[in-house]
């Protein structure tokens, strides 16, 4: 299932999945189906619902589509707005530094693939959704650039999670273009305040449940800005496994669910072009996932 956050005509923020080009208001299916109101309302609480309760999601819908009721509680995408799948994270973004040998190339040497996870975090100002415009903040940088990549969505609390049971930990699956502002990165020597603008973390447009997707590492992801592939790779050149990253990042600090792990980007942003291609305003920006769908978003104008 893909669940997203979704706002109806009537302003209404709501949590739903996506079937085909629509999107089921499961709150409002719940209440004609059962005469009850228990559903969450926001992403991070149906996350912390559980395993039972995607079960319930599970025969709500299928119950829906045998009495052919599901379209009467479905809005087309193109009628409604669609949000990043959690707009307001608790935390920052977790993400993972040159997680890709060729994008660590591409930034320095060879001596710059790391040994070490690199990690860092994007404030959750920066989030916006697929279609949002992207601020192009000329005003502080001239050095915005693009970075296509698979993020986790966290399920549950743990701590201390060893590698080979990571998997119990994950919710799921969505898409993150890590926006930076690389002038900025450099001045600081640091990667916080370059990584931080606001509306420079889209994510989106939803979260693929995990057991939708078989091998989370043997994806094709792909980036693209006017039409033009900059970054094409999969997610085997992972240096650091995604069960490595879960365990890395839980040694000492408790993940929770909505949590947000950003894994990594492959070579060809545009700091590594010579000379660099940067983003300029009007630019469109997709990033595609196999599996997971297309991430969306153009640079504002001004």
């Amino acid at each position: 299932m893909k669940f997203a956050t979704a706002i109806n005509q009537n302003g209404v923020e709501f949590v739903g999945i996506i079937k085909e080009e629509k999107i089921v208001h499961l709150s409002e299916l719940e209440k004609s189906l059962y005469g009850t109101n228990t559903f969450p309302k926001d992403m991070i609480s149906f996350i912390e619902a559980g395993e039972s309760f995607l079960q319930r999601v599970s025969l709500l819908v299928e119950e829906a589509e045998t009495k052919q009721m599901i379209n009467e509680y479905s809005y087309f995408l193109t009628e409604i707005k669609i949000l990043s799948p959690i707009p307001r994270p608790q935390k920052n973004i977790f993400c993972i530094g040159k997680n890709y040998r060729d994008h660590a190339i591409e930034m320095g040497s060879e001596k710059d693939i790391p040994t070490d996870l690199i990690v860092f975090t994007k404030a959750p100002t920066t989030v916006i959704a697929s279609n949002d415009r992207i601020p192009n903040h000329q005003e502080v940088t001239n050095a915005l650039d693009y970075e296509g990549e698979l993020a986790i969505v966290i399920g549950k609390k743990g701590t201390k999670i060893r590698k080979e049971e990571a998997s119990d930990y994950i919710f799921g699956y969505t898409i993150v273009n890590d926006v930076t502002a690389r002038d900025i990165q450099s001045r600081h020597k640091q990667y916080f305040l370059g990584k931080s603008l606001d509306g420079t973390c889209p994510i989106g447009p939803w979260i693929v449940e995990k057991s939708e997707i078989e091998d989370p590492e043997a994806l094709s992801i792909e980036t693209r800005v006017n039409g033009e592939v900059r970054q094409q790779s999969s997610t085997k050149h992972f240096i650091f496994s995604i069960g490595e990253i879960i365990e890395i990042l839980s040694k000492g600090m408790t993940l929770e669910p909505g949590d947000i792990i950003a894994t990594g980007t492959p070579a060809g942003v545009g700091n590594g072009f010579k000379p660099p291609r940067f983003l300029q305003p009007n630019d469109i920006v997709e990033v595609t996932i196999e599996k997971v769908g297309v991430l969306v978003n153009q640079v504002s104008r001004n």
